[in-house]
């Protein structure tokens, strides 16, 4: 049974940090790109950083960058996002996401969110 779990949400400050962790089980972590996504009250669905099954390569939305990063552990079957210096915008609920083409077929699954809030 596949599973993402995430965790690590919650209340920060303005300019405060939080690190989010999302765990899987049920399929070979280790030949899937990895993303977190987020999604705040009334608007859609945005991803905001990407990383290659080795880890070897990252992206970020430009919202992001400079102040998240992203990185996995293929040893623990986890992904990581780190934020630093986090906005009121960064308020939303934060999805990691697991993506691999095989045979010309789209293998995607998505865990079940966690809150992050932003707020004095």
């Amino acid at each position: 049974q596949v599973q993402l779990v995430e965790s690590g949400g919650g209340l920060v400050q303005p300019g405060g940090s939080l690190r989010l962790s999302c765990a899987a089980s049920g399929f070979t972590f280790s030949s899937y790109v990895m993303s977190w996504y987020r999604q705040a009250p009334g608007k859609e669905r945005e991803l905001v950083a990407v990383i290659t099954s080795a880890g070897g390569s990252t992206n970020y939305a430009d919202s992001v960058k400079g102040r998240f990063t992203i990185a996995r552990d293929n040893a623990k079957n986890t992904v990581y996002l780190q934020g630093n210096s986090l906005k009121p915008d960064d308020t939303a609920v934060y999805y990691c996401k697991a993506d691999r083409w095989l045979g010309g077929i789209l293998y995607a699954y998505w865990g079940q969110g966690t809150q992050v809030t932003v707020s004095s």
